[in-house]
C-alpha cells in the first residue's frame, strides 16, 4: 500500500517509466502498470482518461524532469559552456552506452513506436526535443559569449544537428548492442565544435 502523501499520478508515471523502457509503450499492459504501482485500475483512470493520454503525461514527466537536469548541467555547472556542453555529450555517451536502464532515453525508446499511433504523443515528442535543442543552442550562445566556442556557428542549426546526430547514434547503438556510434557521434561533435580531444 502507498504511503498517504504520495503523489499517485506520479507514482504512477514513476513506476512506469522504466518498464516502458524495457518493453517499449504497446508491450506494456495497463494490468502489469497498475500492479507494479500497486494501485487500482479506478486510479489510473481518475489521473488519465486513457492509455494513450498517459503516455502523454508519461512524456511530459519525462521531458520536465529532463530538462531540470539539462539546465543543471548546462547552465548551473561548472567550467566555461563549451567544457559544460561537452560534458553533456559525454554524459550521453556514459549513460547511452552502458546496459542498464537507468537514464536511458524515452523519446528514442518511443519516438519511432508512438509517433504515427498517437498524434498527442507524438506531439509530446515535438515539444519536449524542440525545448532541448533549445537549450543546447543556447549553451553554444553561452559558449559563444565567454569564447569557449567559435563565433562563427549558427547555434540554433549546431543545436538541432548536435541532436539529431545524438539522436540517431543512439539508436544504432540499440540496433549494433555496442558503443560505436556513440563514439563516433562525440568524435563528430569535437570536430564540428572545433573543441581539442
Amino acid at each position: 500500500m502507498l504511503p498517504e502523501h504520495t503523489d499517485v499520478r506520479q507514482h504512477i508515471l514513476d513506476t512506469a517509466k522504466p518498464i516502458i523502457l524495457g518493453k517499449g509503450f504497446a508491450a506494456a499492459g495497463l494490468n502489469e502498470l497498475l500492479s507494479a504501482a500497486d494501485v487500482p485500475k479506478g486510479s489510473f483512470y481518475h489521473y488519465f482518461k486513457s492509455k494513450e493520454a498517459f503516455g502523454e503525461a508519461l512524456l511530459d514527466s519525462y521531458f520536465c524532469s529532463y530538462q531540470e537536469r539539462l539546465a543543471e548541467l548546462l547552465q548551473r555547472g561548472g567550467g566555461t559552456a563549451g567544457e559544460r556542453l561537452m560534458s553533456y555529450w559525454q554524459l550521453w555517451l556514459d549513460t547511452q552506452a552502458n546496459d542498464g536502464p537507468d537514464g536511458k532515453c524515452l523519446a528514442v525508446k518511443l519516438g519511432g513506436e508512438v509517433s504515427d499511433l498517437s498524434e498527442a504523443m507524438r506531439s509530446a515528442l515535438e515539444r519536449g526535443t524542440s525545448r532541448i535543442v533549445d537549450m543546447i543552442a543556447a549553451c553554444i550562445r553561452d559558449a559563444q559569449a565567454d569564447a569557449s566556442l567559435s563565433a562563427d556557428l549558427n547555434a540554433a542549426d549546431c543545436a538541432l544537428v548536435l541532436y539529431n546526430l545524438w539522436l540517431g547514434a543512439t539508436v544504432l547503438t540499440k540496433i549494433r548492442r555496442n558503443r560505436s556510434a556513440l563514439e563516433a557521434a562525440m568524435v563528430a561533435t569535437r570536430q564540428l565544435l572545433s573543441v581539442a580531444s
